[in-house]
């Protein structure tokens, strides 16, 4: 494979070796890694609730600024997608199966069994469970991603630039990003996102194994697992070699109209009237507090630090460990986009489909839990189905949800073959259909062997651990950013 980078073979050394190590000693892995998961969340919390809020107010500046009217590529460039499209896009890529996943689980926990701050089973952890879900989902993290993106679609369209995470921190280190530097960064960039895509596809097919057990009697475990990942591997290679323009801007089209009917059938059929009720003074709730959400660290013993490690900065890590996977796909599908449209439309449209997603969903399971059936009993990839079971329609609802599953599946995994592709063939925009089907075979693999040792946890674990070394590059690339975006805007007040 002549196009193939040092970071190509680097990083497949370094997953097997990690996967090899978790396999054979899966409980001294996850007792190692969970501790120094521990003290990343203990240590760093502070710091990884400063970056998240630095980044929203980054994203706004940027998007206000004069800087917003910069096309992400030449000057008569236009978008190779439509705005439909492209949202369907982003949105698959950055949430896919977890917004399914988590949907009606996340805001039933903070409600029954593990609320921020109100007292459990209250009206007010009702509320409080929805509004952090917002918070979890919605504006801080799509600002990090589309910092991460507009760096990248800057150097790479406007500048000519390859596509690798390293090259956007040319205008501090120039040519040393050329050199072993540059290779370190992408190494670390490629091995997060391995992990972070084999984790959603370990919860994606523990959840379609959960949907046809509940539906169809299938037996939950390992078998039933491999055969499922067996089947949408295979499907999301035939996908990535057909490539971008076709197969994923399809599948993205499939996944935002099975959502829409998804999302309109629950809001028809369930409480719609509490949903609504709910979603407004929620949203109310969110928008209102989110400068003390953004900053709570919880410092004092009788602050409930315990939660906050385990929901808020464990999201914040996880989604910084899936900044170079989501950036840099956002980034290949906004060519011809300025800077304030792009930065606009990653901010506003996702978080609002998060918060209606959630609205609808979690507010539906709250009500089922309050008419007496306990949906806490269950794990969190059966809440979903046995909501349904409250709802008319219930079958077609559960087979509704199990199609966009597997069909987000095959999206994430779809995108995250092209994007390994691209950043292990020195940031080609058409990796080779070779490497594609080599990342896609490794992640598939990576996804099954952490299923059969049961070490999703330890996986996640190492995200997390990823992320913190990453989360300094993340503010190196801004930096950079801002160097280069001056330059430009101050050349553009030139030629104007």
């Amino acid at each position: 494979m002549k196009s193939v980078s040092r970071v190509f073979y680097i990083t497949i050394a370094l997953v097997i070796i990690t996967v090899i190590f978790g396999a054979v000693f899966p409980a001294q892995f996850e007792a190692i890694t969970g501790s120094i998961k521990s003290f990343v969340a203990t240590t760093f919390g502070w710091y990884y609730m400063l970056l998240m809020s630095a980044l929203v107010i980054v994203a706004i500046f940027i998007a206000i600024s004069p800087m917003g009217k910069i096309r992400l590529g030449k000057d008569n460039d236009r978008p190779d997608f439509s705005t439909a499209t492209w949202v369907a896009m982003l949105f698959s890529a950055g949430m896919g199966i977890g917004l399914v996943f988590y949907g009606a689980a996340e805001p039933l926990f903070h409600y029954m069994s593990d609320a921020p701050t109100a007292e459990e089973g209250s009206d007010q952890a009702f509320k409080e469970g929805l509004t952090y879900a917002y918070f979890h989902w919605g504006l801080h993290v799509w600002a990090m991603y589309g910092v991460t993106a507009l760096a990248l679609a800057f150097f790479q369209f406007r500048k000519g630039e390859p596509g690798l995470i390293s090259t956007t921190l040319k205008p501090l280190f120039g040519k040393k990003m050329d050199g072993p530097l540059g290779t370190l960064i992408d190494v670390l960039a490629v091995f997060a996102t391995v992990f972070g895509v084999a984790t959603s596809l370990g919860f994606g097919a523990v959840q379609i194994n959960g949907g046809l057990s509940h539906l169809f009697g299938f037996e939950i475990g390992f078998t039933s697992q491999f055969i499922i990942i067996a089947v949408v591997t295979l499907l999301f290679l035939i996908s990535a070699w057909s490539g971008l323009s076709r197969g994923i801007k399809y599948l993205s089209n499939t996944n935002m109209v099975l959502s829409v009917i998804l999302l309109i059938a629950v809001l028809v059929i369930g409480p719609t009237l509490l949903i609504l009720n709910m979603f407004t003074e929620t949203f109310g709730m969110y928008m209102q507090n989110i400068i003390e959400t953004s900053f709570r660290t919880s410092p004092l013993e009788s602050d409930n630090r315990g939660w906050l490690d385990a929901w808020t900065i464990f999201y914040w890590a996880w989604w910084i460990s899936w900044a170079p996977f989501v950036g840099m796909f956002i980034a290949r599908v906004s060519r011809g986009r300025t800077i304030r449209q792009f930065m606009t439309g990653v901010l506003i449209l996702p978080t609002l489909l998060v918060a209606i997603w959630y609205a609808a969903f979690g507010t539906t399971a709250g009500n089922a839990q309050n008419s007496g059936v306990d949906l806490t009993q269950y794990t969190t990839e059966l809440v979903l189905f046995n909501m349904f079971d409250q709802l008319p329609m219930s079958l077609i609802l559960s087979v509704i949800a199990i199609l966009l599953i597997s069909s987000f599946f095959i999206t994430s995994a779809d995108s995250a073959t092209f994007v390994l592709g691209m950043q292990s063939t020195h940031g080609s925009l058409e990796p080779a259909n070779r490497v594609k089907i080599v990342w896609g075979i490794a992640q598939s693999s990576v996804a099954l062997i952490l299923l059969y040792v049961g070490g999703l946890q330890a996986i996640q674990n190492t995200i997390i651990i990823a992320a913190l070394p990453f989360s300094f590059v993340m503010i190196l690339m801004i930096i950079a950013l801002f160097k280069a975006l001056n330059k430009e805007a101050k050349e553009m007040t030139g030629r104007g």
